[in-house]
């Protein structure tokens, strides 16, 4: 198992530990990563699982540390900041996993060194349940084993999507980083119509966010795409299929998600300059 190559003679250093990365920590605890092979870099002190070590900053870490992977768990705006401290890890068989949106890899060759092994990830914020999806890119210098560590690391939380390109990944933070807060705004709008057509606003709410809920969970447990799933809810000359009309309309939410996801996409490239 490639979780069992992270020891405390080879630990993974955990670089911010905040909503995300405190996340990830439980999840690689509860895949058996002993807490004595994790060593948290984070100045906020944060409260932590018995065993695993804070330090806050880089340049607190041993000289003659060889972590086994390095994940950068930090805001992009700081990765400049963070990251050259530990381009003396660079000489070892070290990995770098970034789930810092932004920070490309030649961004991280500029700040490591040409020969680092980068990984790239985009996870989502599901993955605080177990629930994400990554999509990951690695450079040339990550070998085998390297893939296969982060992509376990990333899998104790979430599922793993490997790109052929790291252009994509700004189509990825466009559909899946920022997604959960599509679905979330379609829960408000849903409740705020149920109000419009006379449900009291606690219902609403209720019946919207069950209703996002449980159909979620229908599309995670059927192997039929959601296309299938919604003509299965749509009866001919039904309820449904009268506001499917107007949200499938020529000018409805399928153009609507698109020019939202073109936006969010183009974003993600100006932040990565």
């Amino acid at each position: 198992m490639a979780l069992s190559r992270i020891t405390a003679e080879h630990p993974l250093v955990l670089v911010g530990c905040g909503r995300m990365g405190g996340a990830m920590l439980a999840g690689w605890l509860a895949e058996g990563v002993p807490p004595g092979a994790v060593i948290v870099v984070d100045p906020q002190a944060p409260i932590v699982p018995q065993g695993v070590a804070v330090v806050a900053e880089g340049g607190a870490l041993a000289d003659d540390l060889a972590p086994r992977v390095v994940v950068f768990a930090v805001k992009p705006q700081m990765m400049a900041a963070v990251a050259p401290a530990y381009v003396r890890f660079c000489a070892s068989e070290t990995v770098f996993l970034s789930i810092a949106a932004g920070t490309t890899l030649a961004g991280f060759a500029s700040f490591l060194g040409a020969g680092a092994a980068v990984v790239r990830a985009m996870p989502n914020t599901p993955a605080a349940i177990g629930r994400g999806v990554s999509g990951v890119v690695a450079n040339p210098a990550v070998s085998a084993g390297m893939r296969d560590l982060c992509a376990s690391l990333l899998g104790a939380v979430s599922t793993v999507l490997w790109l052929e390109h790291e252009d994509l990944l700004d189509a990825v933070t466009a559909v899946s980083g920022s997604g959960p807060a599509y679905v979330f705004a379609l829960a408000e709008c849903l409740a705020e119509a149920g109000v419009a057509v006379g449900l009291p606003e606690d219902l609403a709410r209720q019946f919207a966010r069950l209703t996002v809920e449980g159909a979620g969970e229908l599309l995670a447990h059927s192997d039929q795409p959601a296309a299938a799933l919604r003509q299965a809810v749509t009866s001919p000359g039904g309820t449904t299929q009268a506001a499917l009309e107007v949200l499938l309309a020529e000018d409805g939410l399928a153009a609507l998600m698109t020019r939202a996801v073109r936006a969010a996409a183009a974003r993600a490239r100006e932040l990565a300059g």
